[in-house]
């Protein structure tokens, strides 16, 4: 049983590897610093016969409310997503109605510096998703089979003492 568990979470942990590769597949990802005179432009590459739809994601790390905003353009450079950041992370979706270079640009109205992080790409369809879910069901249950094989071990050597 002590194998079985093992081997499970080693499918469990190979399968997380993979599954986080394929999700973040096509998605384009950046940071730096941002002020007044000084935005943060992600570009990434869509397909509108692949996607219909794409996300986009912003981390701020020193975030102050009503100083930052989020827009999307799309090939054309016409603004297609346009948000005021409200919090510390944001994540919106945005329709891909044709095939081409979509930029995110995360813009700050302080003349302070303030690192950001930034990430556009395809939504990831559920069968993507669910290889991520997949993953962490297969390492629990290895994770539960080592603890079962410990519990069971320690019962069978007091019943033999």
């Amino acid at each position: 049983m002590l194998v079985v568990s093992g081997i499970l979470i080693i499918i469990g942990l190979i399968l997380l590897v993979v599954g986080n590769q394929v999700i973040l597949e096509g998605v384009s990802q950046g940071n730096g610093i941002i002020s007044i005179n000084q935005d943060l432009t992600i570009s990434g590459e869509f397909s509108s016969e692949e996607f219909t739809y794409g996300v986009y994601a912003v981390q701020i790390m020193e975030f102050k409310e009503n100083t930052f905003s989020a827009k999307v353009f799309d090939s054309s450079d016409i603004e297609i997503s346009s948000e005021v950041i409200e919090s510390e992370t944001m994540e919106k979706e945005f329709e891909i109605e044709q095939t081409g270079n979509y930029k995110l640009i995360i813009q700050s109205n302080s003349n302070e510096e303030t690192q950001v992080f930034g990430a556009i790409g395809p939504l990831p369809d559920a069968g993507k998703k669910s290889l991520g879910f997949l993953s962490s069901y297969i390492l629990i249950a290895g994770m539960i089979g080592i603890v079962v094989s410990g519990i069971y071990g320690i019962k069978k050597r007091k019943k033999s003492i």
